[in-house]
């Protein structure tokens, strides 16, 4: 198994959860905050697929599919659309909100279609570029690619979470 087919399974499996939790879930159920102030699945699964499209964009070299696609106006959220959810204010975790979890799942679906589009182009040698060097280490490709999915895993999983609080209620 190549890097690139390692990661397209990684990916993929963050693409399968997503679905999983939004899938019939009404606008009401995606804005639900269990102690009003905590994340909501809408917000949970905006924020992941912003992160995967943010990060991915910035060492492939694309433009992100926020905003190439029109993805930022069709949210119409109150802030820019250069959000990612990093340092998000109660307030507005509350602005994300959706009429239908398509919405979600269709931008994710954009998303991952163009991390698969970089990944796939992906040589075994490019892995160690660094591609942050804000960091101490300097962050690498391959590490990047690891660390948005450890946080697409673990933010989709709180949304899983939320979703089966829901539905024991």
């Amino acid at each position: 198994m190549t890097s690139a087919e390692l990661l397209t399974d990684a990916y993929g499996r963050i693409r399968e959860e997503v679905n999983g939790a939004v899938d019939g879930l009404t606008p009401e159920q995606l804005a639900y905050r269990v102690d009003g102030t905590a994340n909501s699945i809408a917000w949970l699964v905006w924020h992941l697929t912003r992160v995967q499209d943010d990060h991915i964009a910035a060492v492939a070299g694309f433009e992100q599919v926020y905003t190439a696609q029109g993805w930022a106006e069709r949210f119409g959220f109150p802030f820019s659309p250069s959000a990612i959810g990093y340092g998000h204010s109660s307030a507005d975790v509350d602005a994300v909100r959706v009429d239908s979890p398509d919405l979600l799942v269709d931008y994710h679906e954009a998303v991952h279609a163009q991390t698969l589009r970089f990944i796939e182009g992906i040589k075994e040698e490019e892995l160690g570029r660094v591609v942050d060097e804000r960091w101490d280490p300097p962050v690498t490709l391959a590490v990047r690619l690891v660390s948005v999915v450890s946080d697409d895993l673990q933010h989709v999983g709180q949304a899983a979470f939320l979703r089966g609080v829901l539905e024991r209620r």
